[in-house]
């Protein structure tokens, strides 16, 4: 069971920026991490995933102005960056660590929310 730890959220003003931060306990076998982003009543929406062979992924509405950095020893932490943040961009955050193939497992983190407001 790989465990996820994010950190990094709280309270943005609109037009800053913020770094999210994912710890895996492990990153054995794992193809491909990143975020999603949840608001109440909704579900979770793609914010951005990186492959280990460097495909990233990126919501329209982040497009331009975030980044998701490769996999960083020896904590296995992966940040993702937003800048220029919008109303819009509030919610949980939450990391996501795929085992692709035969066997897939996906594991989440416990969420950490954004919210950004003036």
């Amino acid at each position: 069971q790989v465990q996820l730890v994010e950190s990094g959220g709280g309270v943005v003003q609109p037009g800053g920026s913020l770094t999210l931060s994912c710890s895996a306990s492990e990153t054995f076998h794992l193809n491909v991490m990143g975020w999603y982003r949840q608001t109440p009543g909704n579900q979770r929406d793609l914010v951005a995933t990186r492959t280990t062979g460097g495909r990233t992924d990126y919501a329209d509405s982040v497009k331009g102005r975030s980044a998701i950095s490769e996999v960083s020893t020896p904590n296995n932490t992966v940040h993702l960056r937003i800048d220029d943040l919008k109303i819009e961009d509030t919610g949980v955050y939450y990391c996501v660590a795929r085992r692709l193939g035969v066997g897939f497992r996906e594991f989440w983190g416990q969420g950490t929310q954004v919210t950004v407001s003036s």
